[in-house]
């Protein structure tokens, strides 16, 4: 019987101590700077627009709002226009060939940006070739781009093969929308 009393003070402190410690106030850390909510003084497209955004886009040559608005325009467009190939190849065609000439373009715009050029296949094949075949389609690309005489990009290639599809399906339309190159910036 004694030592059943001396189990309930110890419950007791224990659920005290830790009522205690779940009601202490959690400090704010205000973000770095370029983080968070912009900070600017004047109307967008004046140069005191830009005040705390950070040296990311001091970085990139973007001082307004307006050039931020139109880098950010262009980079969506970049992302979002894919290089496609032929069944089994990794040649590129000539519309795949216009299509790096305007990324060539915004690159030279914006030599500071990164880009990662993912090469993906169709869900024909095993995974290795299929993961051999995308490198070899992002090396392409890579190639092309950096031997353009612009400049010297950062460009990285990654193979994801069959494992990331835009299109479901077992048929020609669906092969032809997943054997492409994707490209993602970080800047």
């Amino acid at each position: 019987m004694k030592r059943r009393r001396g189990i309930y003070p110890l419950l007791m402190l224990f659920a005290v101590v830790a009522m205690t410690a779940c009601s202490c106030t959690k400090k704010t850390v205000p973000p770095p700077p370029g983080y968070g909510p912009e900070t600017g003084s004047g109307q967008a497209g004046s140069p005191g627009a830009m005040e705390g955004a950070g040296n990311r886009w001091r970085a990139l040559g973007i001082t307004t709002q307006a050039q931020k608005a139109r880098f950010l325009e262009r980079a969506a467009a970049f992302q979002n226009e894919d290089v496609y190939f032929d069944f089994n190849t990794y040649t590129l065609s000539d519309a795949a060939k216009k299509i790096l000439a305007k990324k060539i373009a915004f690159l030279q715009r914006y030599p500071s940006v990164r880009v990662t050029i993912q090469g993906n296949c169709d869900n024909r094949g095993t995974e290795e070739y299929n993961l051999a075949l995308g490198q070899k389609r992002a090396d392409a690309a890579k190639e092309y781009i950096l031997n353009s005489g612009g400049g010297n990009f950062n460009v990285n290639t990654v193979s994801f093969g069959k494992e990331r599809p835009v299109a479901f399906g077992n048929n020609p339309a669906a092969w032809a929308k997943n054997r492409h190159d994707h490209f993602v910036l970080s800047y």
